[in-house]
């Protein structure tokens, strides 16, 4: 019989569900949009019930689409907008506050104010991380002390944490099983990369009980079995890991120095460095790539809060355009115009981590069209990257010899090039761009024993185009100037 991996790709606007054979060919998707919720400045929220519904909903569509039933499924993984934080009833499953969103800025001053008792040392040594509102502690802290009768609740053990992987395994699996990996694990700000551990001495900073926590598992594990009522059959759930963690191994950037980056609603470069945790300089994040049978492969990693956004913002917010796929013929017809867009709608993410500063469009004059805004917003994406590959560099590592692309973002052939042109480095582009679904699906595979190696799994990488250097140093000079100056025009804590 032949055998098919399923992927659950739970992103920050939208839900899928691939089915793909052993060969990694994606045959069938379904993809759900969902709401986002703003209910004040820098706050982002998301409705835990319409995560899960997606959820349920892109599944059996997938299935419906493939003519499959649950038993054609040799096992399903999940990947997920990591960070993003969610406590729900150990009972009943309900969520006692809407999902806060890795974006969300609520807890800034909570930060700023650690930071200001001289704690950031201690949180990176352990976690590899900076104290942002970015990550899950401070908004689990919240939740907490926001929510009438939540703080007794949880020390009393009624209450449940989770990242979004663990509340759809929770769902999935009716309430048996609570359980994470070591790469959302990670990304917590209560977890010791080094000791691959929760670590008491941040569970009592961040002032978050033990008892909510989930177990950490590796990458592929067993994570239990969806419930039979879901999905007309019980279905193995064997992998699980954050949606940057799984584009890394679904890009094959497998050894250490391979890098690739990921253009969905953010941007997450990151770069394999092995079993080496390198400690930033600049103000890069260092974390869990992948755990396998207990050994622990490490990643430096930037990570720019808006990328897809901006573009999601351009068609949504402000409407100027109908649709994203008419960027590529926009940026095509626009002039060079000195107009910079800072998509800083929600903070600036690495290497600047400046939780309140805010976008802006710079360079406006009276024959400022559609089109050149529209370019200055492709731009953003890649000025970005160039601050990042420029801080890992600072950091030590070597220049990339090529970077592999990936997400929605990058089926735009001119952004592409704008990319390769800005780093000074050629991108390659493959022939799955949504390898996010597709690691999780290689790690399942690796689970289930459909794939032996990482080795293996490497070798199913194809490249659809490689996109080379055209643009000369001074122009690029020029152009990247222009990109900082409009950054430090926005900042507040420069």
């Amino acid at each position: 019989m032949t055998q098919y991996l399923m992927a659950i790709d739970q992103g920050t606007t939208s839900t899928r569900a691939i089915i793909y054979n052993t060969q990694g060919v994606p045959l069938w998707q379904s993809q759900r949009e969902f709401g986002q919720h703003y209910p004040e400045d820098g706050w982002v929220e998301h409705d835990p019930e319409e995560i899960w519904e997606t959820t349920l909903e892109v599944c059996r569509q997938v299935l419906k689409k493939g003519h499959l039933k649950a038993g054609d499924i040799a096992g399903i993984g999940i990947t997920n907008q990591r960070e993003t934080t969610l406590v729900w009833d150990r009972v009943s499953g309900e969520p006692i506050y809407n999902a806060i969103v890795w974006q969300d800025r609520r807890t800034a001053a909570h930060c700023e104010a650690l930071k200001q008792q001289g704690r950031e040392g201690m949180v990176a040594a352990r976690t590899g991380l900076l104290l942002d509102p970015y990550f899950s502690a401070t908004k689990i802290a919240w939740i907490l002390d926001k929510v009438e009768g939540a703080r007794a609740r949880a020390e009393a053990g009624e209450l449940l944490f989770g990242t979004v992987d663990s509340f759809l395994l929770w769902r999935l699996t009716a309430g048996k099983s609570h359980k994470t990996d070591a790469t959302n694990a990670s990304r917590t700000l209560l977890f010791d990369i080094h000791r691959q551990c929760w670590d008491e001495a941040l569970l009592e900073l961040f002032r978050v009980p033990a008892a909510m926590l989930p177990q950490v598992e590796d990458c592929c594990a067993d994570f239990g079995v969806t419930d039979a009522s879901l999905l007309g059959a019980e279905i193995p759930l064997v992998a699980i890991a954050g949606d940057q963690q799984a584009a890394l191994v679904g890009q094959a950037c497998l050894q250490p120095g391979m890098a690739k980056s990921t253009y969905g609603t953010g941007c997450f470069m990151m770069l394999n460095t092995g079993e080496v945790a390198v400690q930033s300089s600049n103000r890069l994040l260092t974390t869990v790539a992948y755990r396998l049978k207990g050994e622990v492969s490490y990643a430096v990693e930037g990570s720019i809060f808006i990328a897809g956004a901006a573009v999601q913002w351009l068609r949504d917010g402000i409407r100027l355009i109908p649709h994203s796929s008419v960027t590529e013929a926009l940026a095509r017809e626009a002039r060079e115009s000195g107009v910079y867009l800072v998509p800083a709608f929600t903070g600036l993410g690495a290497p600047y981590w400046d939780p309140n500063a805010r976008g802006a469009i710079m360079g406006l004059t009276r024959d400022t069209g559609i089109a050149e805004i529209v370019a200055a917003g492709l731009q953003s994406v890649c000025y970005q990257t160039r601050d990042l590959l420029l801080a890992m560099q600072a950091d030590g590592a070597q220049k990339p010899g090529t970077l592999r692309v990936d997400g929605g973002m990058v089926v735009n052939n001119w952004l592409v090039q704008f990319l390769a042109d800005m780093l000074d480095v050629p991108v390659e582009r493959p022939e799955v761009t949504e390898t996010t679904a597709l690691g999780v699906a290689y790690l399942a595979g690796l689970q289930l024993g459909i794939y032996q190696t990482l080795e293996e799994i490497g070798s199913l990488w194809y490249g659809d185009r490689r996109f080379e250097v055209e643009m000369e140093e001074p122009q690029r000079k020029v152009l990247y100037e222009g990109w900082l100056n409009a950054v430090e025009r926005v900042r507040t804590n420069r």
